[in-house]
């Protein structure tokens, strides 16, 4: 919760998506459900103690729903499949997790009485940045974490 915190004092915080980088990180590190609980309960631990993500508009919900969906892919297609790429993998979760928030910001925005449209362009467009930034250093801090926490092989 600090480093949404901290890129929020400059004011970057919706567009590198601070919160993402450790949430999307820790779903490379663990299991499906321990990676999805942590994804859902964090943004709404933080808009209780800060205010941010807001829950009105409910963008805390919506992210709490993205990124629980998002480290449950990447988790669970890692236990599934060990040797998967963490670029390719990061892009697809990327994406479906962006599609999940637009979809909810979309269908949501008019019972909240907000301009659907755009609320969803903006979020659309400030994502990109952060997308950016997780693509450039998740999988390589995912490798160095991995390659660190590998247990030592036996001696012959």
């Amino acid at each position: 919760m600090l480093l949404p915190m901290l890129f929020h004092l400059v004011q970057l915080g919706s567009l590198f998506m601070p919160m993402y980088l450790p949430l999307v990180t820790l779903a490379f590190l663990v299991r499906p459900w321990p990676a999805a609980l942590t994804g859902i309960i964090t943004p709404l631990l933080s808009a209780a103690a800060t205010g941010m993500p807001p829950f009105y508009p409910p963008i805390a919900a919506f992210m709490s729903v993205e990124l629980g969906l998002m480290a449950a892919l990447i988790a669970g297609v890692l236990t599934r499949w060990p040797r998967s790429n963490e670029w390719l993998l990061l892009a697809l979760a990327l994406a479906f997790g962006r599609t999940i928030h637009l979809g909810l910001m979309y269908g949501l925005a008019p019972l909240l009485a907000l301009p659907a449209g755009l609320l969803t362009g903006v979020t659309f467009l400030t994502g990109w940045p952060g997308m950016l930034l997780m693509l450039a250093t998740v999988p390589p801090v995912v490798r160095i974490v991995k390659k660190q926490t590998r247990p030592a092989s036996p001696p012959p």
